[in-house]
């Protein structure tokens, strides 16, 4: 039984050090290990781009996004440029556009500046086909708003999705893939698990968006790639199914939207 771990952030610190130091290539080894056969390295900014990029072009295991995250929405005038150019000249490995949306639980840049960068990575998604990844917190309107506008891609990913069912069906009514990641096995997760009970399984995705949101039993500790095995398992539990038949479903549907190459018949 093998997963995808369809949102990760491999080596990133943060400006205040916040994140893990962990070699990337000690966490795809140890991933592959556990049973990750594959992994999507999200960029959110120009240098976080380019090291997505780098890793996945050394990894076939690898695809990379490019993208600017809400928080960092001020800069898309002084970063854009370099960031559709590395979209563009490295299309064999970039599976998709963003984390682009809306932020308004800390508003890091302001919500017109967010509202920019995110229609500029939707009309990239669109431009290039490829996957666009959502980041909405606190944001459910502005980020619908945007969508009906400018129209969702065909692939579209509502990535660390924390919704209820109601927003669930709002995305999934766009024809989007909700990706649940460790917060699905968190106590205090109600309204996400009863999405997930709701959601077809040709429309979920699971994801660490490691190293943030360890899930349970590693809460507390930066998260990792190797444990969207167990981010599955809850998953498969929020939605009453067996677990291998969730990974299975989860594992095609990453191909699907990121342009993976794997062995579907694969357990």
């Amino acid at each position: 039984m093998t997963w995808v771990d369809s949102h990760c952030h491999l080596g990133w610190v943060g400006e205040d050090g916040e994140g893990t130091d962990e070699d990337p290539e000690t966490a795809i080894a140890d991933a592959r290990a556990a049973g990750v056969d594959a992994l999507i390295c999200v960029g959110t900014d120009l240098e976080s781009s380019r090291r997505a990029v780098e890793l996945a072009e050394r990894h076939p295991e690898v695809r990379a996004t490019v993208g600017l995250h809400p928080h960092d929405a001020s800069h898309l005038g002084e970063q854009w440029t370099a960031l559709e150019a590395l979209a563009r000249d490295h299309a064999d490995v970039v599976g998709g556009i963003g984390e682009g949306g809306f932020d308004l639980f800390y508003e890091h840049s302001a919500r017109d500046e967010q509202e920019v960068a995110f229609r500029t990575q939707v009309q990239l998604a669109h431009e290039l086909d490829r996957a666009l990844v959502i980041h909405s917190r606190d944001a459910w309107d502005d980020t619908f708003a945007v969508l009906a506008d400018a129209g969702a891609p065909t692939r579209t990913v509502f990535h660390c999705f924390t919704g209820g069912p109601a927003e669930a069906r709002r995305a999934l009514d766009l024809g989007a893939h909700l990706s649940f990641s460790g917060i699905v096995s968190f106590k205090n997760a109600d309204d996400v698990r009863a999405a997930a009970a709701l959601a077809p399984l040709d429309r979920v995705l699971v994801e660490t968006d490691a190293p943030f949101l360890a899930p349970v039993p590693h809460r507390g500790k930066p998260n990792r790639p190797a444990w969207v095995v167990d981010v599955g398992a809850a998953l498969a539990t929020a939605m009453g199914r067996p677990v291998e038949e969730v990974a299975s479903a989860t594992r095609r549907n990453a191909a699907d939207v990121f342009g993976l190459t794997l062995n579907l018949d694969h357990p």
